[in-house]
């Protein structure tokens, strides 16, 4: 196998690379002359090819084709292109290529043609007053553009200018900016600017300059200070939560911030806590206020009356001239924030305020409020009860003080104007639309004679006391009995009273023998009965018990009436005596009137006749003998028929009779309500008066004559029609 030897290249023929320096000025400038070897008769062409040729940038080089003397034509920016590689081309006079091309590099030499840039025109950085040499704040770097391969670029920093002190100090080569020195006092300067330098050629060649500026930022090193050593103001008496002036201080931090937010805190001259002092968060200043006292600060107390929609909130306690015109108070300051342990004492850390309280008109006062006073029911008009009057606090000023009735629901007082005494207008009675438990609450008016007057307003409160003025009431008066012993023969007895207070207990008890009328004489005497052997009495105290001989009933409410032996059927009358517990004790004797039926088997009375007739021959065993109480479900009040009701005389007077009971039935509290369909009366026999089946005793309409309904007028006209 045969190796083709390698080609031999002339060394005429290789170019070595060409250097040539940017901004070279003179132009067209002879860069190398390139020649072949191979020379032919008529001579050799020569050509180049490339950037900055044939390709952009064009028209930079170029080369004359018969002596290969390469040219260049323009000035060259090495930081746009440091270096061009062309290809060399030699051909004869036909064209033909008498050597293999070569490569042609041409390389540009940088020149210090740019200066440093920074990369801001202005740098910031921040540091704390008072910080250590050493402290570094903030970097500076600059760029240039020549080859970083020479000293063209690069770069030294420096400071040119920083002011007064020397505060700081720049690393040359990295350009760090740090404190060169102790006492940086944002007070005394807060703001640094400093001008910074960047030189190339190691900081012999092209400079530029920029800014760098260094805040300071506040550390509390400075107490606040009051501005003088003493503040007067004035307030009025009365006034509660008002400004009453302001104490002013200066601090040197930075205002706004933590460090300068002042504190104040009153130290002396103020046992009582009549005022508070607070920072005005804008100005810094103390701003002192009357802070409200007493009972309107939290734990005090109001009195009201919620169910007349009057609510008398907790009294205040304000200033008070007579009581004291003047306070001197030591008011401190200090910051929010702590102050740092460098930091002086403040010479001005305490200062006096002076607190003059004027005197202005004040408003008569209760002392007592509400007054709580106790009277008995039925206190006779013109009775004094009690003098409520109200005291002026100014003392110092001689006024006369007025009273009037503010509210007097029922009008059942009289109130002397100058005295304050309160007399009975009319009775007080119980119970009344106007009490509240037991309580009557009016309201008292105290007015000064100032210009303007001022009033206050007083709360009596009035108990009206019980008197035991009304006898128990046997509840109920009349009752059904079935008459067998055992077999559903009791009864329970109650009674009520009048009299409010609950602890007056009606008691009942049997006072004499029991009558029984006699069924059938009708309205003979009646015949005496014993009632112990015939009718008990027991006790009820929440239970049901036996049968047993009647006795005094003392403090209870209820009794049971039993029978304790068989009785025959008809009409029971049986005296008991009713009292209560109250002092002096009430009492009245009361008849009981009682039916006794046939007993059924169960106990219960068997049905008969719808009515006793003996109720209508002898209504006097079964009428109250007392006016009954008037019932609270009737439409309207009627007067009631006094017991015993008197017979009707003819037929004719049965409608009154009967409109009587009607009557008495709406009025009793013991019977079913007003419009409860009721029985009335027998209709008896032998009566003058038709009965009511008369009504119905035609059985055809033939016999009726209805010509009459036409007659009627419009409303009757289909009846007529239908039956005319």
């Amino acid at each position: 196998q045969q190796h083709e030897a390698p080609r031999r290249v002339k060394r005429a023929w290789v170019i070595p690379p060409i250097s040539v320096s940017e901004n070279h000025k003179r132009i067209p400038h002879l860069l190398v002359q390139i020649k072949s070897d191979k020379q032919q008769p008529g001579g050799v062409i020569y050509s180049i090819k490339g950037p900055g040729v044939d390709e952009e940038p064009l028209g930079i080089f170029s080369i004359d084709k018969f002596s290969g003397k390469v040219f260049l034509n323009a000035m060259l920016d090495r930081e746009e292109n440091d270096r061009f590689r062309l290809k060399a081309f030699a051909l004869d006079l036909g064209g033909v290529t008498l050597e293999d091309p070569t490569d042609l590099e041409i390389i540009v030499v940088d020149q210090n043609d740019n200066r440093p840039l920074f990369r801001q025109d202005v740098f910031t950085g921040r540091v704390v007053e008072g910080a250590e040499p050493g402290t570094c704040v903030m970097t500076v770097d600059a760029t240039d553009a020549d080859d970083p391969d020479t000293d063209n670029a690069v770069v030294r920093y420096s400071i040119l200018e920083q002011g007064a002190g020397g505060m700081f100090s720049i690393n040359a080569t990295t350009g760090e900016i740090c404190t060169a020195r102790p006492g940086l006092d944002r007070e005394t300067m807060g703001v640094y600017n400093l001008t910074v330098q960047a030189a190339d050629m190691s900081g012999d060649g092209l400079t530029t300059t920029a800014m760098a500026v260094i805040y300071l930022e506040d550390i509390n090193d400075n107490p606040p200070e009051f501005t003088k050593e003493e503040f007067s103001v004035e307030v009025e008496e009365q006034a509660v939560g008002v400004d009453v002036g302001k104490v002013f201080v200066h601090d040197k931090d930075l205002a706004g911030s933590p460090n300068w937010l002042a504190k104040f805190t009153i130290l002396e001259g103020d046992p009582e806590g009549a005022f508070t002092i607070r920072t005005d968060p804008h100005t810094n200043d103390g701003v002192l206020s009357v802070a409200k006292v007493g009972a309107g600060q939290p734990g005090g107390s109001g009195w009201g009356v919620p169910w007349l929609g009057l609510t008398l909130g907790p009294s205040l306690q304000p200033l008070d001239h007579e009581v004291r015109d003047r306070f001197e108070l030591t008011v401190s300051v200090q910051n929010e924030r702590p102050l740092e342990p460098t930091a002086p004492a403040s010479p001005r850390a305490l200062a006096t305020m002076r607190v003059q309280v004027r005197d202005v008109n004040e408003a008569p006062v209760f002392r007592e409020n509400p007054r709580r006073i106790s009277v008995l029911e039925g206190t006779p008009p013109g009775t004094p009860i009690t003098t409520y009057t109200a005291s002026d606090p100014d003392t110092r000023q001689l006024q006369t003080l007025t009273y009037t009735l503010l509210y007097d629901p029922a009008d059942w007082l009289r109130l002397d104007p100058h005295t304050g005494t309160i007399r009975t207008k009319r009775e007080l009675l119980h119970p009344s639309a106007f009490l509240q438990g037991g309580w009557y609450i009016a309201l008292v008016l105290a007015r000064d004679d100032a210009e303007p007057p001022l009033s206050a307003t007083g709360t009596l409160s009035i108990e009206i006391l019980e008197v035991n003025d009304h006898a128990p009431v046997l509840q109920p008066p009349a009752a059904l009995l079935c008459g067998r012993p055992g077999r559903g023969g009791t009864l329970l007895l109650g009674a009520t009273d009048d009299d409010w207070s609950p602890t007056v207990l009606p008691s009942i008890s049997s006072s004499a023998p029991s009558t029984r009328s006699s069924p059938a004489t009708g309205a003979s005497p009646a015949s005496t009965v014993k009632g112990r052997s015939r009718v008990g009495v027991l006790l009820h105290r929440g239970c049901w018990g036996t049968p047993a001989q009647p006795r005094s009933l003392s403090a209870v409410t209820h009794a049971v009436l039993a029978v304790l032996a068989e009785l025959p059927e008809g009409l029971y009358s049986l005296p008991l005596l009713l009292r209560d517990s109250g002092t002096p004790p009430r009492e009245q004797q009361q008849l009981l009137n009682v039916s006794v039926c046939h007993c059924g088997r169960e106990g219960t009375c068997e049905d008969g006749d719808a009515y006793d007739i003996n109720q209508l021959r002898h209504p006097e065993l079964f009428s109250p003998r007392v006016k009954p109480p008037l019932r609270r479900d009737a439409p309207l009040s009627s007067a009631t028929p006094l017991a015993p009701r008197k017979l009707p005389s003819g037929p004719s007077d049965i409608e009154d009779f009967i409109n009587e009971g009607l009557e008495a039935a709406d009025s009793d509290p013991s019977v079913p309500p007003y419009d409860t369909a009721l029985i009335y009366d027998y209709e008896g026999s032998g009566s003058v008066a038709s009965p009511l089946s008369s009504i119905i005793s035609s059985l055809t309409d033939e016999d009726q004559d209805y010509d009459y309904l036409t007659e009627w007028g419009p409303r009757f006209r289909r009846l007529a029609d239908l039956y005319g």
